[in-house]
């Protein structure tokens, strides 16, 4: 049985090991692999606790599914929308999808789906109707997940530096932001 719930204090380990597996899968063939090879759950686990993401005066949300004895499997962060991807710089008119991400081992299992839908109806719940995410344009996957969920590009690109060992130049990976209209 799948549950949704707020993340916890003591989350960010279980968290960080769903972020990392979830990049390694999806990100395989999108980013090298040697900044795939290179995450650490436990940096990462640590970088959730300095920013305090559990907090209730923390600006965005994260909701977590829980399968049973599988512990959590997968997450999803939003609230307002970053201008120029800036979390010091808050749309309180807009909502923002910032992360989705599901163990891959329960891919295609409806979680994702589930924390769509608690997501969606947390932005809501805050007050907003429309709402944004950015997707790395090569993350076929992911598109496709967001068209059946009824959003679409709206036009607006960037790119999305990777860092690279060595003191090379970042890979600069394209990014589409995607927009769609929230019903109460």
């Amino acid at each position: 049985m799948l549950t949704i719930r707020p993340e916890e204090p003591g989350d960010a380990e279980a968290i960080s090991r769903v972020h990392v597996r979830g990049w390694q899968a999806g990100y395989a063939g999108i980013m090298p692999d040697e900044v795939l090879g290179r995450l650490n759950v436990t940096a990462w686990a640590q970088r959730r606790r300095d920013l305090g993401t559990a907090a209730p005066e923390h600006p965005f949300t994260t909701l977590l599914a829980e399968a049973g004895d599988a512990g959590i499997v997968g997450f999803a962060s939003f609230g307002p929308y970053r201008i120029d991807q800036d979390r010091a710089n808050l749309d309180p008119t807009r909502g923002e999808l910032l992360a989705l991400y599901v163990d891959p081992a329960h891919w295609g299992d409806g979680t994702a789906r589930a924390l769509f839908t608690a997501a969606c109806a947390g932005l809501v719940s805050q007050g907003f109707t429309g709402y944004r995410l950015w997707v790395l344009e090569e993350n076929h996957r992911a598109r496709r997940f967001y068209a059946r969920a009824g959003l679409s590009p709206d036009g607006e690109r960037t790119t999305y530096p990777v860092p690279l060992s060595g003191g090379r130049p970042p890979v600069r990976l394209v990014e589409l932001r995607y927009s769609g209209r929230l019903v109460a």
